[in-house]
């Protein structure tokens, strides 16, 4: 068990059979009563964010969290296939624990990190950034200078995204996978 000092930005812990990482965390020691420490946790199954106040003397359980880097490999029907980059051993992976936002741009050959607790993988998350190539996109038109125009461009692994006038097909461009946006051309 922890005790509460001995949280940091970064900890896994388990509350309620819920694993949880810690995002943030403030020592609070009022002029009056005793110290406490509030706490943002991430829930890393539901990527829920809550907020827990923990008293001076509380216990908590550590979680014990594996991080193994994947390879997405391919997928049939709802279920995804990745190896495992240290074992070499394949890895499937059900569609509800990726989450909407790794499949919009899970492509193959991708690398993703997963989180494995008790055996079990809670969570997985992509690179901060990648690059993808443009498969279809509408010309820009010469002499269209509203100032940061966008346009949809389709990318080859068939997710759609706004992307700056001058971005042609067959443009590699660097994607954020944390907010979908286009970052530059490549």
């Amino acid at each position: 068990m922890l005790n509460i000092n001995e949280l940091s930005v970064g900890r896994t812990v388990k509350i309620n059979n819920d694993v949880f990482v810690v995002v943030n965390l403030e020592h609070v020691k009022p002029g009056k009563g005793s110290a406490f420490v509030r706490t943002k946790l991430r829930n890393l199954k539901t990527k829920s964010l809550i907020d827990i106040t923990f008293k001076d003397g509380d216990k908590i359980e550590p979680a014990f969290v594996e991080e193994h880097t994947l390879t997405y490999l391919y997928n049939t029907g709802d279920m995804y296939y990745f190896m495992d980059q240290e074992s070499f051993e394949e890895v499937m992976i059900p569609e509800e624990i990726l989450g909407e936002q790794v499949l919009r741009f899970l492509k193959e050959n991708l690398e993703v990190r997963a989180n494995f607790y008790e055996g079990q993988i809670v969570s997985v998350s992509l690179p901060n950034f990648v690059v993808y190539e443009i498969i279809e996109t509408a010309p820009g038109v010469k002499g269209d200078t509203v100032k940061n125009a966008l346009k949809p461009a389709t990318l080859e692994n068939g997710t759609v995204i706004q992307v700056p006038l001058f971005v042609e097909q067959g443009d590699k461009v660097k994607i954020d996978t944390r907010t979908g946006k286009y970052i530059e051309r490549v």
